[in-house]
């Protein structure tokens, strides 16, 4: 660990919840609930179909998996010495600092991804092959994200994949094991998750692009630099918000209740763009995480509404 990241770095018992809260990156669950709200309610309104076991086995399912993903991310970068090399400025690895074991780690991430295939039982037996599909895909991605001879952490494609398996799987998905069928207003809103999903990695890749590129990560900000990386952020996020002009006019026009965090997405764009490298990334990436939620809550509650009105 470099003098850098030690001093950054909070103090925390080895072993400790707090070790775990570090390893799992609990902020970054949201990403993982927005999009089973919005395809549930998206759902709802489509058909008047609601079942809330299969929703919160879904929600289940998709935090366990974003868990998994975050522990094989913590252990995955101990073990090929990367925290080791540069001056990263993310935030602390639980088993980098040593306040977690590698193994320890490893008996988790199979724990857990024993209960993700436990919860996505009832769904295959309900829905059959299409679930099954999605579930163990989901899967390999999240272990394959920082896992193998050659991560998807370590290729510009991280992006990439985020954006198919945290918006257009998950919030498809969703939808899916309620209804048996996917609705066109939400493939448009999987995009829209997705797109803001992805600019959550892009914040993390944008802000330790110099110690990626020292360590031998090929992200997309180390791939096609930094003017890029800001090109894809305010993309990725202004367009989920250009979307919700086709879902209305699919839909109804109460899918433009999230219209109203558009100063803060400006906001956001701004300041990503104009941080200065270091820390204050740091912020941003959680402002982020909060957008996408605020994003997904009103949107289901637009669902919602018009379901209501018919």
């Amino acid at each position: 660990m470099t003098s850098s990241s030690a001093a950054s770095s909070p103090v925390v018992v080895p072993g400790s919840l707090a070790a775990w809260r570090i390893a799992c990156r609990l902020p970054s669950l949201l990403v993982a609930i927005s999009p089973v709200l919005v395809g549930t309610a998206l759902a709802w309104e489509r058909t008047g179909r609601f079942d809330a076991t299969t929703m919160l086995l879904a929600l289940a399912a998709a935090v366990l998996l974003q868990v998994i993903s975050n522990l094989q991310n913590d252990v995955g970068y101990t073990t090929r010495g990367a925290e080791r090399h540069g001056n990263r400025t993310g935030l602390p690895r639980a088993t980098a600092n040593g306040w977690l074991e590698i193994e320890q780690v490893r008996r988790a991430i199979v724990i857990c991804c024993g209960l993700t295939l436990l919860l996505g039982v009832p769904l295959v037996i309900a829905h059959g092959w299409p679930v099954l599909a999605m579930g163990l895909s989901s899967l390999v991605a999240a272990l394959a994200y920082m896992g193998g001879p050659r991560p998807i952490a370590y290729t510009p494609l991280g992006e990439l994949i985020v954006f198919i398996f945290f918006g257009i799987v998950a919030v498809a998905g969703s939808d899916y094991v309620q209804t048996g069928d996917v609705g066109m207003t939400t493939w448009m809103a999987s995009v829209a998750l997705g797109a803001l999903a992805a600019s959550a990695l892009a914040v993390n890749n944008h802000r330790d692009v110099a110690h990626d590129r020292s360590v031998g990560r090929r992200t997309f900000a180390v791939v096609f630099g930094a003017s890029a990386s800001r090109a894809m952020y305010g993309l990725s996020v202004l367009g989920a918000f250009a979307l919700l002009v086709p879902m209305a006019l699919q839909s109804s026009p109460a899918l433009l209740v999230p219209l109203v965090l558009i100063p803060a997405a400006l906001r956001l764009q701004r300041d990503f763009a104009a941080s200065a490298p270091g820390l204050a990334y740091n912020a941003i990436l959680v402002r982020t995480f909060k957008l996408e939620l605020g994003y997904a809550a009103l949107l289901a509650l637009g669902a919602v509404l018009a379901g209501w009105l018919g």
